[in-house]
């Protein structure tokens, strides 16, 4: 089956229209991704998603975060600015072109002091860590298939109590379409069933855009 929309195009009007409303600078960071990527644009996430960020970190009372797939910033901006002027955000990415336009917003909005950028491929920066269960929230949107060694990396390092979320997890619906074989929708497949059979974590899958699954560390 084709790509379907999880909700009409007019539910998701009104949905976007009664979140809190991006102020100026990520509506312009949205506009300047739009217009320097218009190809890649999509990989950015809506401000609907952007606010459910803020608040899951603020619910969790998140100090230290990690974002997995930096992309321009618009979701590590969401994410820095739910922590604490003493929070931290260690985000991953492997473009120093995309990551170039998110370092001049994160520091317009204020939040550059809790952003420590790592520009590697993110499994050797998770691995890199210490794996002291200090993790509060983890943010995975990067190359699907990589999401399995990302998850499988920052599961030790989250606190219980923490929250991983995975973002593009339906995949269109795809996920559900025993026709679809391509490898990404097979690698998405494989981690929602990895996640969803994890002791370690309790699992709720949500239709928020393209999918959103939170997993809460026991």
């Amino acid at each position: 089956m084709a790509a379907m929309d999880i909700v009409s195009p007019a539910l998701s009007d009104y949905l976007l229209a009664h979140s809190t409303q991006p102020d100026d600078l990520l509506r312009e960071l949205a506009a300047e991704t739009a217009a320097e990527f218009p190809d890649a644009a999509r990989m950015q996430i809506s401000h609907d998603e952007g606010e459910l960020l803020t608040t899951l970190v603020r619910l969790v009372g998140a100090r230290y975060a990690v974002e997995v797939g930096v992309f321009t910033g618009y979701s590590s901006l969401c994410i820095a600015r739910g922590l604490p002027a003493d929070g931290r955000l260690l985000a991953c990415d492997v473009s120093e072109e995309w990551t170039k336009i998110a370092r001049r917003y994160w520091d317009r909005a204020g939040v550059a002091d809790r952003v420590d950028l790592r520009i590697a491929p993110a499994v050797e920066t998770l691995r890199a860590l210490p794996t002291d269960p200090v993790v509060d929230f983890a943010f995975i949107d990067a190359d699907k298939k990589g999401y399995v060694s990302y998850y499988e990396e920052l599961v030790p390092r989250v606190r219980p109590g923490g929250l991983i979320v995975l973002d593009n997890v339906l995949q269109g619906g795809r996920v559900a379409d025993p026709a679809a074989t391509d490898e990404i929708t097979a690698a998405i497949r494989e981690v929602n069933t990895h996640v969803a059979a994890d002791p370690r974590v309790a699992v709720t899958m949500l239709p928020v855009r393209d999918g959103v699954t939170l997993a809460r560390k026991l």
